[in-house]
């Protein structure tokens, strides 16, 4: 069987009542042994308590959440082998600036906002969410301090980005 053939993308599917990649991908994200209706639960809840909360469209403020959470630069640390003449020495491991994808970067800014969301005290999930989804829109929150971290990080270790 050939392999040479390009890779077929899966693009995500759109949730039953808001119609949006975005709920889906969060709904999939949040997911824990394989109960995805609890999920859906959790996920439409935090939305009504967004809606009650900003007056507004959750999924506006989903995806402006969403945006503002999303990196462009993440740190990779890879290992660069030193040649010393004809030998290979064990190298040393450094933390290199790489610049990420659109799609790779929603995956990471879900990633981050549910886990913010899950460190956060509070009563129940939907809770936790609907309010760490309302101030990553707003610029503060947990999710927001990772992606400036983040930053912080591939700015000190620019010197390294010519081991990409």
């Amino acid at each position: 069987m050939s392999r040479r053939g390009t890779a077929e993308k899966k693009t995500a599917k759109s949730d039953p009542i808001y119609r949006n990649r975005l709920v889906n991908m969060l709904v999939n994200r949040i997911l824990k042994h394989g109960k995805k209706s609890l999920a859906y639960q959790i996920i439409y809840r935090a939305m009504k308590k967004i809606q009650q909360k900003t007056e507004t469209n959750p999924l506006s403020v989903l995806r402006q959440a969403i945006r503002g959470v999303t990196p462009r630069i993440i740190v990779k640390v890879k290992k660069v082998k030193v040649k010393i003449r004809r030998r290979v020495s064990s190298g040393s491991t450094h933390k290199v600036p790489v610049e990420i994808g659109s799609t790779q970067g929603k995956a990471l800014a879900i990633r981050w906002l549910l886990g913010a969301s899950r460190k956060r005290p509070g009563r129940n999930m939907a809770f936790k969410l609907s309010s760490e989804l309302v101030d990553a829109a707003k610029g503060s929150g947990g999710a927001i301090r990772k992606k400036e971290e983040t930053y912080k990080m591939a700015e000190a270790n620019r010197t390294f980005a010519h081991f990409r």
